[in-house]
Protein backbone atom coordinates (compact mmCIF):
# COMPACT_ATOMS: atom_id res chain seq x y z
CA UNK A 1 0.00 0.00 0.00
CA UNK A 2 1.24 3.76 -0.33
CA UNK A 3 1.51 4.98 2.66
CA UNK A 4 0.27 9.41 2.64
CA UNK A 5 2.04 11.77 3.86
CA UNK A 6 2.08 11.44 7.99
CA UNK A 7 3.11 14.15 10.99
CA UNK A 8 4.76 12.07 13.57
CA UNK A 9 4.16 13.54 17.19
CA UNK A 10 6.48 13.18 19.95
CA UNK A 11 4.40 13.37 23.14
CA UNK A 12 6.41 15.02 25.80
CA UNK A 13 3.28 16.87 28.08
CA UNK A 14 3.69 14.82 30.75
CA UNK A 15 4.32 15.52 34.65
CA UNK A 16 6.39 12.67 35.12
CA UNK A 17 5.57 12.41 38.79
CA UNK A 18 6.05 8.26 39.25
CA UNK A 19 10.06 9.19 37.73
CA UNK A 20 10.17 11.96 40.33
CA UNK A 21 9.60 15.01 38.37
CA UNK A 22 11.52 15.77 35.54
CA UNK A 23 11.58 14.78 31.81
CA UNK A 24 11.00 11.43 31.32
CA UNK A 25 12.22 11.58 27.62
CA UNK A 26 15.35 13.10 28.65
CA UNK A 27 16.87 10.48 30.69
CA UNK A 28 19.49 8.44 29.23
CA UNK A 29 19.27 5.06 27.90
CA UNK A 30 22.71 3.52 26.57
CA UNK A 31 24.22 6.88 26.82
CA UNK A 32 21.37 8.67 24.56
CA UNK A 33 18.22 10.50 25.18
CA UNK A 34 14.58 8.43 25.65
CA UNK A 35 13.53 11.00 23.29
CA UNK A 36 16.76 10.36 20.50
CA UNK A 37 16.47 7.18 20.26
CA UNK A 38 12.24 7.58 19.37
CA UNK A 39 13.54 10.06 16.74
CA UNK A 40 15.35 7.93 15.37
CA UNK A 41 13.11 5.28 15.19
CA UNK A 42 10.00 7.32 13.73
CA UNK A 43 11.91 10.18 11.70
CA UNK A 44 12.16 7.70 8.66
CA UNK A 45 9.12 7.05 8.90
CA UNK A 46 6.89 10.40 8.37
CA UNK A 47 6.79 13.44 6.73
CA UNK A 48 8.31 15.23 9.39
CA UNK A 49 8.11 15.10 13.31
CA UNK A 50 6.87 17.69 15.84
CA UNK A 51 6.97 17.74 19.86
CA UNK A 52 4.14 18.46 22.13
CA UNK A 53 5.27 19.60 25.53
CA UNK A 54 4.31 22.41 28.15
CA UNK A 55 6.31 24.31 30.15
CA UNK A 56 9.68 26.06 28.73
CA UNK A 57 10.03 24.34 25.64
CA UNK A 58 13.77 25.30 25.55
CA UNK A 59 14.76 22.62 27.03
CA UNK A 60 13.82 20.55 23.48
CA UNK A 61 15.85 23.03 21.57
CA UNK A 62 18.59 20.80 20.91
CA UNK A 63 16.32 18.25 18.70
CA UNK A 64 16.08 21.09 16.20
CA UNK A 65 11.94 20.48 16.07
CA UNK A 66 9.04 22.70 15.70
CA UNK A 67 7.49 22.34 19.20
CA UNK A 68 3.61 22.77 19.77
CA UNK A 69 2.23 23.33 23.77
CA UNK A 70 -1.09 21.94 24.55
CA UNK A 71 -3.76 24.63 23.76
CA UNK A 72 -6.44 23.18 26.38
CA UNK A 73 -5.60 24.33 30.17
CA UNK A 74 -4.73 22.54 32.78
CA UNK A 75 -2.57 19.61 31.71
CA UNK A 76 -5.90 17.86 30.31
CA UNK A 77 -3.89 14.38 29.47
CA UNK A 78 -2.46 13.21 26.01
CA UNK A 79 -5.86 14.23 23.77
CA UNK A 80 -4.91 17.65 24.52
CA UNK A 81 -1.72 16.92 22.70
CA UNK A 82 -3.13 15.10 20.05
CA UNK A 83 -5.19 18.14 19.65
CA UNK A 84 -2.41 20.80 19.50
CA UNK A 85 -0.35 18.27 17.07
CA UNK A 86 -3.58 18.42 14.68
CA UNK A 87 -3.98 22.05 14.74
CA UNK A 88 -0.16 22.49 14.02
CA UNK A 89 -0.84 20.88 11.40
CA UNK A 90 -3.89 22.31 10.26
CA UNK A 91 -1.71 25.64 10.30
CA UNK A 92 1.53 24.67 8.83
CA UNK A 93 1.44 21.53 6.77
CA UNK A 94 -2.42 22.03 5.17
CA UNK A 95 -2.13 19.76 2.07
CA UNK A 96 -0.98 16.20 5.13
CA UNK A 97 -4.46 14.48 6.36
CA UNK A 98 -2.98 12.24 8.90
CA UNK A 99 -0.42 12.12 12.11
CA UNK A 100 0.56 9.78 14.12
CA UNK A 101 1.58 9.87 17.65
CA UNK A 102 3.76 8.47 19.72
CA UNK A 103 5.22 8.53 23.72
CA UNK A 104 8.33 10.54 23.75
CA UNK A 105 9.67 7.75 26.23
CA UNK A 106 9.27 4.74 24.59
CA UNK A 107 12.43 4.03 22.74
CA UNK A 108 11.77 1.09 21.12
CA UNK A 109 8.95 2.60 18.84
CA UNK A 110 8.89 -0.49 16.03
CA UNK A 111 10.29 0.90 12.29
CA UNK A 112 6.93 -0.45 10.72
CA UNK A 113 4.85 1.75 13.06
CA UNK A 114 3.03 4.35 11.00
CA UNK A 115 2.95 1.53 7.96
CA UNK A 116 1.23 -0.86 9.90
CA UNK A 117 -1.58 1.90 11.18
CA UNK A 118 -2.08 2.63 8.34
CA UNK A 119 -2.62 -0.80 6.89
CA UNK A 120 -5.24 -1.59 9.69
CA UNK A 121 -7.15 1.47 9.41
CA UNK A 122 -7.57 0.65 5.79
CA UNK A 123 -8.28 -3.10 6.52
CA UNK A 124 -10.66 -2.05 9.38
CA UNK A 125 -12.31 0.61 7.00
CA UNK A 126 -12.43 2.84 9.76
CA UNK A 127 -10.89 6.68 10.39
CA UNK A 128 -8.64 5.62 13.60
CA UNK A 129 -5.76 3.08 14.27
CA UNK A 130 -3.95 2.83 17.41
CA UNK A 131 -0.58 -0.21 18.45
CA UNK A 132 -1.38 -3.38 20.26
CA UNK A 133 1.36 -5.41 21.95
CA UNK A 134 0.76 -8.59 24.57
CA UNK A 135 -2.62 -8.23 24.72
CA UNK A 136 -2.92 -4.64 25.51
CA UNK A 137 -3.66 -1.87 23.32
CA UNK A 138 -2.36 1.29 23.42
CA UNK A 139 -4.09 3.99 22.59
CA UNK A 140 -1.49 6.94 22.96
CA UNK A 141 0.54 5.25 20.20
CA UNK A 142 -1.99 6.08 17.39
CA UNK A 143 -2.96 7.25 13.75
CA UNK A 144 -5.37 10.26 13.76
CA UNK A 145 -6.91 11.98 10.77
CA UNK A 146 -6.70 15.85 10.76
CA UNK A 147 -10.65 16.09 9.50
CA UNK A 148 -11.66 15.13 13.35
CA UNK A 149 -9.78 17.83 15.24
CA UNK A 150 -13.06 20.05 15.65
CA UNK A 151 -15.13 17.08 16.77
CA UNK A 152 -11.64 16.38 19.34
CA UNK A 153 -11.72 19.79 20.45
CA UNK A 154 -15.60 19.53 21.64
CA UNK A 155 -15.27 16.41 22.94
CA UNK A 156 -12.17 17.93 24.80
CA UNK A 157 -13.32 21.83 26.01
CA UNK A 158 -17.21 21.20 25.80
CA UNK A 159 -17.87 16.98 27.11
CA UNK A 160 -14.31 17.39 29.44
CA UNK A 161 -13.67 14.10 27.89
CA UNK A 162 -9.80 13.25 28.75
CA UNK A 163 -10.51 8.57 28.24
CA UNK A 164 -8.65 8.11 24.72
CA UNK A 165 -10.40 5.26 23.93
CA UNK A 166 -14.01 6.26 24.79
CA UNK A 167 -13.41 8.91 22.10
CA UNK A 168 -11.98 7.06 19.57
CA UNK A 169 -14.61 4.52 20.06
CA UNK A 170 -16.73 7.00 18.94
CA UNK A 171 -14.98 6.89 15.65
CA UNK A 172 -13.81 3.49 14.82
CA UNK A 173 -10.53 2.49 15.81
CA UNK A 174 -8.63 -0.48 14.40
CA UNK A 175 -5.78 -2.33 16.51
CA UNK A 176 -2.20 -3.21 15.14
CA UNK A 177 -0.37 -6.36 16.97
CA UNK A 178 3.30 -6.36 17.35
CA UNK A 179 5.33 -9.06 19.27
CA UNK A 180 6.94 -8.79 22.69
CA UNK A 181 9.61 -10.87 21.43
CA UNK A 182 12.59 -10.21 21.77
CA UNK A 183 11.10 -6.94 23.32
CA UNK A 184 8.13 -5.38 24.08
CA UNK A 185 8.35 -2.26 21.39
CA UNK A 186 5.80 0.25 23.32
CA UNK A 187 7.92 -0.46 26.77
CA UNK A 188 7.84 2.83 28.19
CA UNK A 189 9.71 4.40 31.54
CA UNK A 190 7.91 5.60 34.41
CA UNK A 191 9.86 4.48 36.99
CA UNK A 192 13.48 4.69 37.63
CA UNK A 193 13.87 1.06 37.91
CA UNK A 194 12.43 1.24 34.36
CA UNK A 195 15.84 2.71 32.98
CA UNK A 196 17.72 -0.22 34.38
CA UNK A 197 15.52 -2.49 32.56
CA UNK A 198 15.80 -0.29 29.77
CA UNK A 199 19.29 -0.50 29.17
CA UNK A 200 19.13 -4.35 29.51
CA UNK A 201 16.57 -4.41 26.83
CA UNK A 202 18.32 -2.19 24.34
CA UNK A 203 21.12 -4.81 24.93
CA UNK A 204 18.91 -7.82 24.01
CA UNK A 205 17.40 -5.59 20.95
CA UNK A 206 21.01 -4.74 19.62
CA UNK A 207 21.80 -8.79 20.19
CA UNK A 208 18.86 -10.32 18.69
Amino acid sequence: MTIPPTLGLLLAGGLARRMGGGDKPLRLIAGRSILAHVVDRLGPQCDGLLINANGDLSRFADFGLPMVADGVPGFAGPLAGILAGLDWMAAHRPGHAWMVSVAADTPFIPRDLVHRLHAAREAGNVPLACAASGGWDHPVIGLWPVALRDDLRHALTVEDERKIGRWTARHGVAAAEWPVDPVDPFFNANHPDDLVEAEQLHARLRDA
